[in-house]
């Protein structure tokens, strides 16, 4: 279990979008003023937290086992799927709420309705994909340098 608790391959990746997590905290509080603790696990927003988590994965293991590896392989690749997913599939559902949420404000106006309001910023532009990548494996690398791990032969 000790090697669980130093194990630098879980560790960086989740460190990477816990600060990415707690920078749109920050960010949000200082344009409006007020503390919303909903910012801490809600999706969506500049950075993507999401494409930097997975960009730290895939660096660190690049660095540990090699860019040859099977394994680096693997994290590239689950990457890339992780990626688009932020980018197209979830981005293009939070506009698909929009208009949603938008024909039931128009439909039943004046009239309450029992549903809930769709989530409509659940994706990320490729501005917001962009930065989460480049901060996932800027910090993993200052990290894996400062930390002293040895790179792959």
């Amino acid at each position: 279990m000790a090697g669980f608790w130093t194990n630098v391959a879980i560790w960086l990746p989740i460190s990477a979008s816990l600060l990415v997590q707690a920078y749109k905290f920050f960010w949000e509080w200082y344009q409006v003023g007020e503390f919303d603790f909903q910012v801490l696990h809600r999706s969506g927003g500049m950075p993507s937290s999401h494409t930097a988590m997975i960009t730290s994965l895939a660096t660190t293991v690049g660095w540990i086992e090699g860019v040859s590896s099977t394994i680096f392989a693997f994290s590239v690749v689950i990457s890339l799927i992780v990626i688009y997913d932020a980018r197209g599939v979830r981005q293009e559902s939070g506009k698909q709420a929009r208009v949603l949420n938008q024909l039931v404000r128009e439909f039943f106006r004046g009239e309450p309705i029992g549903e809930i309001k769709l989530k409509e910023l659940v994706g990320h532009t490729p501005n917001q994909v962009l930065v989460g990548g480049i901060f996932g494996v800027s910090y993993t690398l200052l990290c894996l340098f400062f930390l002293n791990v040895a790179p792959h032969a």
